[in-house]
């Protein structure tokens, strides 16, 4: 396995073409457009640095610092548009909070997938669901790199990440665009996943796929290479995200799997049911040790950080479809304001015993986008944080939740039918060792004031709402992820 073969498969990572019996409902569903599609309208410049009107309350003083997220944020042009939701241009919000008050700015990640795009006046660059225009010339993985999934803090420097290519580097004061990150020569283009994984020393760890093969990346604190290593996988499945306990990386092998390369990329997985799905254990410190456990076949884009008994149990929880009839036959329907025929993820609870006997637990609860407690990552918790209260009628969340699992209990706040919740992140109580001290911080878009507002809360109390809230002058469309890096 060389460089070559790596970059030549780093594109299959995306879509599918399914559709199940709930089509029913969702016809229905899509006689008209809802007012929801405000979270994927279209932004056609950036944003400034501009203050937000505080609606409520106060921020705690304890709680300062900058939360910057990421999504995609152009989707048409005059001479064409994306085929996927997936495949829209990166904008990196800021969201900063001192001293009681917020202030906000956005910024287009400028990637060579953007300027090609804008100079053809049409979407002609391929991705997740959209085909290749005319005059599309791809000379590797990062031509195509949208820069539209997430971000994470590594040294003074912020990257903004896409699942098929490198990182892409910000300025975190301005958002400007530095360039990719080559984290070593020989790996220039290498992809590296949106979905790192950070110890609570501050440790990366990550991988880049192409097809059977992956790239382990493992990062010091200041983002300094300390390790890539390829392995070989049981199986070519679509990764959006893996996890980690202290000791293991936990990779899962769904039955969403590629056959052959087509484009749009899209169209080269296939759902096998019958395969099940793989959960791979291998050893941080020697990646030759491995074990591979057996599970039920579902589909999953998240799955939350994973903790290891005494007696060598891994768990995690896990956000999970039936399968991916979500992602849809048209890929641009949820840009058209149509709801896809898909029911809403669940929440899992994943057990891998010692014995290597594997379970899996799914509950009634609607989950995405979990998170936890990041100075527990990898270790023993008691808590998890996801959002919640999606509806069958609309593709996106209303409200957020947090998980005790001693207590097998859920707090959760639902915002109502009129906002877009966006993932909620925790952030720690300075000084606090308890889990849970702290905040949850995090964004919605309110489709009654077409605005984009922050909001804070208790972590222990979120049931009671946020405890500040503040107004954007603008409505930005929803993103995926984002990091919330403390002053």
């Amino acid at each position: 396995m060389n460089r070559r073969d790596i970059l030549r498969g780093a594109a299959l990572m995306g879509g599918a073409a399914l559709l199940t019996p709930e089509a029913v409902w969702a016809a229905a569903a899509n006689a008209k457009a809802g007012d929801w599609t405000l979270g994927l309208a279209d932004v056609e410049s950036d944003l400034a640095p501009t203050a937000m009107t505080r609606l409520h309350g106060r921020a705690p003083a304890e709680l300062q610092g900058t939360l910057f997220r990421n999504g995609p944020a152009k989707f048409r042009r005059p001479g064409g548009s994306v085929g996927h939701w997936f495949d829209g241009d990166g904008m990196v919000r800021k969201f900063q909070i001192a001293d009681g008050q917020a202030r906000m700015a956005a910024r287009f990640v400028d990637t060579v997938k953007r300027r090609k795009d804008a100079a053809a006046n049409a979407v002609i660059t391929p991705g997740f669901g959209t085909a290749a225009g005319p005059g599309a010339v791809l000379t590797g993985p990062d031509d195509a790199n949208a820069a539209n999934t997430s971000v994470i803090m590594a040294g003074g420097e912020l990257w903004a990440l896409w699942e098929g290519g490198s990182p892409t580097v910000l300025d975190p004061a301005s958002l400007e665009t530095r360039g990719f990150k080559t984290l070593r020569p020989d790996l220039k283009g290498m992809p590296f996943l949106a979905h790192p994984r950070v110890q609570p020393d501050g440790t990366i760890w990550n991988l880049g796929l192409s097809g059977r093969q992956a790239v382990v990346w493992k990062l010091a604190v200041d983002g300094a290479l300390q390790k890539a290593e390829v392995i070989s996988l049981p199986r070519a499945s679509y990764m959006h995200d893996f996890t980690a306990t202290a000791r293991h990386l936990v990779i899962l092998l769904q039955p969403w799997v590629v056959e052959g390369f087509k484009m749009p990329i899209a169209r080269s997985m296939a759902w096998k049911p019958e395969l099940g799905t793989q959960v791979l254990v291998i050893d941080k410190d020697d990646l030759s040790k491995r074990r591979i456990f057996e599970l039920p076949p579902f589909f999953f884009f998240h799955l939350g950080d994973a903790w290891e008994d005494a007696d060598g149990t891994i768990r995690f929880d896990a956000c999970v479809d039936e399968d991916p009839s979500g992602m849809g036959a048209d890929g641009q329907a949820i840009l058209r304001g149509q709801v896809l025929p898909a029911a809403p993820p669940r929440r899992a609870l994943i057990t891998l015993r010692a014995n290597g006997r594997a379970e899996f637990a799914k509950e009634a609860i609607t989950a995405e986008f979990p998170r936890s407690d990041p100075r527990f990552a990898g270790e023993a918790r008691r808590y998890s944080v996801h959002l919640t209260n999606q509806k069958l009628d609309r593709p996106l969340l209303q409200g957020v939740a947090v998980r005790d699992w001693k207590r097998d209990r859920d707090a959760v706040f639902n915002f109502g039918p009129r906002h877009l919740v966006e993932e909620m992140m925790f952030v720690p109580r300075p000084g606090s060792s308890q889990e849970l001290d702290g905040w949850i911080v995090g964004t919605t878009l309110n489709l009654d004031t077409k605005a984009t507002e922050l909001h804070v809360f208790d972590a222990r109390r979120i049931e009671q709402g946020p405890i500040a809230a503040w107004r954007a002058p603008v409505a930005l469309p929803v993103t995926f992820h984002g990091v919330f890096v403390q002053a």
